[in-house]
């Protein structure tokens, strides 16, 4: 087993009496996309903060490895393996976009070739070739958004944090971001993303945690996640009054629309409550008309965790709480 990309563990930092994290534990697979949810002042921003350290979180305030090394022992070594795009865009509007590339070139130590070799190659990556000439200041946001990923990749990190890279953009041009992203993991670059964008966690992220009142209150899979959620179920729907009612007896304490011959049965999604579903219509000798599967989404988990209730894991059952 490779050891992990990130990991921290007891990860604390407040500011004056404001405790911003209080003890976060977080563990990111080398290669994978890793997605902190929260609302916003959650401190997200903090935490990439501190984990490409851009800010310090302060003796006895935990444990952190980036890419095997230890921020506080050997800072220059985590910043040669990873690149940070924050919330607010770091293209110089002066310049042109290749100019951007060589600074970050310049930043890098690359040799005068070498740097321009790569700024060509990544901006051609990136759909940015026939921009590339022109003053930054001209892009759309979606473009000025790609050349912050291709600066941050000017130094080949292996480890990448994207602050909400996709705020304020239009639908296409986050679907472009969201393939870059797909690319980068394809080719073994870990990625650390925070979003706000709940639909963006769900597509990209192997794994999503929550931060809400300092700690991290959920995390699993997408599907792990919608799980914790009560509100699933199966919709059945018949056409034959018999074979409705036969259905309803069978299945028990579903929820009964006689009007419109349907049936909700509680369920996880899963495939053993499906597979209890159709074991029952099977026992009753009937078909339904149609069958629909409803599970919780992002949003739904989100709400539970971090809505009115403001106790961590609130509306969440008690075992499935971090």
């Amino acid at each position: 087993m490779t050891n992990p990309a990130i990991e921290a563990h007891g990860l604390r930092k407040s500011y004056g009496d404001k405790v911003v994290l209080d003890g976060v534990d977080l563990t990111v697979p080398a290669g994978s996309v890793f997605a902190l949810l929260g609302p916003n002042g959650a401190g997200k921003t903090t935490v990439v903060k501190i984990l490409s350290t851009l800010i310090t979180a302060g003796p006895g305030s935990g444990a952190i490895r980036i890419g095997g090394h230890d921020p506080a022992a050997d800072p220059r070594a985590v910043r040669a393996a990873i690149g940070v795009t924050g919330q607010f865009s770091a293209v110089d509007g002066l310049i042109t976009g290749t100019e951007n590339m060589l600074l970050m070139a310049d930043l890098h130590h690359l040799p005068r070739r070498a740097g321009r070799q790569a700024a060509a190659e990544l901006l051609r990556r990136l759909d940015l070739a026939e921009a590339a000439g022109k003053p930054a200041s001209t892009y759309s946001g979606g473009m000025k958004r790609r050349l912050d990923i291709a600066m941050t990749l000017m130094g080949n990190p292996r480890i990448i944090f994207l602050d909400e890279p996709t705020t304020g953009l239009d639908p296409r041009a986050r679907h472009t971001m969201w393939q870059i992203i797909r690319e980068l993991v394809a080719d073994g670059i870990t990625v650390f993303l925070t979003t706000q964008y709940l639909e963006e966690a769900d597509q990209l992220a192997d794994r999503i945690a929550v931060l809400h009142d300092g700690g991290i209150v959920a995390e699993g899979t997408a599907a792990e996640l919608k799980r914790l959620v009560p509100g699933g179920h199966v919709r059945l729907r018949f056409t034959d009054p018999a074979a409705y009612r036969a259905a309803a007896a069978a299945l028990g304490a579903a929820g009964r629309d006689d009007e419109a011959l349907s049936l909700q049965i509680p369920g996880d999604g899963s495939q053993h409550a499906l597979r209890a579903v159709l074991d029952g219509l099977d026992a009753a000798g009937v078909r339904a008309e149609e069958l629909t599967v409803h599970t919780p989404d992002l949003d739904d988990v989100f709400f539970a965790l971090t809505g009115s209730d403001h106790r961590p894991g609130a509306g969440i059952p008690e075992e499935a709480r971090r």
